[in-house]
C-alpha cells in the first residue's frame, strides 16, 4: 500500500482482519478514507472465510476524527469514491448488515464522524486512559448526522442521547461503558491483547452461526434503516448552510479546528468555554 492510503489491512488469518486507520496528523475523515472504506466493504463481502474485522488507529491521539470539513464534498479519482452525503448511509448499512462481526478498538479521540463510525460497528472496546468520545456538532451551530442520533437513542435512551448531543462534550471510556455506548472500558495496557483474543475466539466459530446470530440481534435491537440514516445526513447537509453554522465554522477555524494543536486535543473543554453568540 502507498503512504497516501488511509487504511492498512492486516490479515491476521483468513477469519480475522485488522484495519489500521492512519491519516496523519489528525486522522481526519476525508473523501479518500471514505473511498477506501467502500473498497474495504467490497473485499469483506468477497472474503468467504472472514468472520471478524477490528478497526483500530495508527495514531494514539485520534481513533478517527471529525470530517475534513474543507474537503468534505470532494470526490477523488480513485476506486470506491462517491459523494458522501448520499452514500454514507449505504456504507453504514452494509457494515451493520454484513456477515462479519465488526469491532471498534478505540484508543484516542473518536469525535463527530469518528464517533458515528464507531457506533456503526457491532461492538466497541475502549482504552480507559486514552479514549474520548464526542459529538461536537452543536458546539459549531450544526447537528450530528451520519447515524449517531439513531444509534445512541437505541443504545442509551432519550435523556443520555440529549446530554451527549446537546452538551457537545468529551466522554471518557468509563462513562461510555456506564452509559452503554461501548461494551467495555479496558486499561490501555490490556486493550490490544483483550481485543485480539476476543477476535480470535470469534474467528474459531462457525461463520453461518455467527451470521445468523447477528441477523437475529439486529432484528430486535433497533438497528436504523438506510432511509433513517439518509434523512439524518440530508438534514445535516441543510443545517450546514445556516448563517449560524457558517459563522461558527469561521470562529472555530480561527481557534484551531482541523489544525494540529490544543484545540483539537481538548475540543470538548474548549467548546464549553466559548462565549455565547
Amino acid at each position: 500500500m502507498t503512504t497516501d492510503n488511509r487504511l492498512t489491512v492486516v490479515r491476521q488469518s483468513p477469519a480475522y482482519w485488522r484495519i489500521v486507520i492512519n491519516n496523519p496528523p489528525l486522522n481526519l475523515f476525508d473523501p479518500k478514507m471514505f473511498a477506501e472504506l467502500n473498497v474495504l466493504m467490497d473485499d469483506i463481502e468477497k472474503a468467504e472465510n472472514l468472520k471478524v474485522v477490528v478497526f483500530e488507529s495508527g495514531n494514539e491521539e485520534f481513533f478517527m476524527n471529525h470530517h475534513d470539513v474543507e474537503n468534505r464534498t470532494t470526490v477523488p479519482d480513485q476506486p470506491g469514491a462517491a459523494p458522501f452525503f448520499g452514500n454514507w448511509p449505504k456504507f453504514v448499512t452494509r457494515l451493520a448488515q454484513s456477515s462479519v462481526i465488526s469491532i471498534a478498538k478505540v484508543r484516542g479521540r473518536a469525535r463527530a464522524q469518528g464517533f458515528e463510525f464507531a457506533l456503526a460497528c457491532d461492538m466497541r472496546f475502549a482504552s480507559r486512559e486514552r479514549a474520548k468520545f464526542a459529538l461536537i456538532e452543536v458546539g459549531g451551530s450544526s447537528i450530528p448526522g451520519g447515524g449517531s442520533i439513531e444509534w445512541l437513542a437505541a443504545l442509551v435512551g432519550r435523556s443520555r442521547s440529549l446530554e451527549i448531543v446537546c452538551g457537545a462534550d468529551d466522554f471518557d471510556a468509563d462513562i461510555a461503558e456506564r452509559y452503554g455506548f461501548i461494551n467495555r472500558s479496558i486499561p490501555d495496557a490490556e486493550l490490544d491483547a483483550f481485543v485480539d483474543a476476543f477476535a480470535q475466539r470469534i474467528g474459531r466459530f462457525e461463520k453461518r452461526a455467527l451470521e445468523t446470530g447477528k441477523k437475529m440481534v439486529n432484528a430486535r435491537a433497533g438497528v436504523p434503516s438506510e432511509g433513517d440514516l439518509w434523512l439524518s445526513n440530508h438534514i445535516l447537509h441543510g443545517v450546514d448552510t445556516w448563517p449560524e453554522a457558517q459563522k461558527a465554522f469561521t470562529k472555530l477555524t480561527a481557534l484551531g479546528f482541523g489544525q494540529v494543536g490544543d484545540f483539537e486535543l481538548n475540543m470538548g473543554e474548549r467548546l464549553g468555554a466559548l462565549p455565547s453568540a
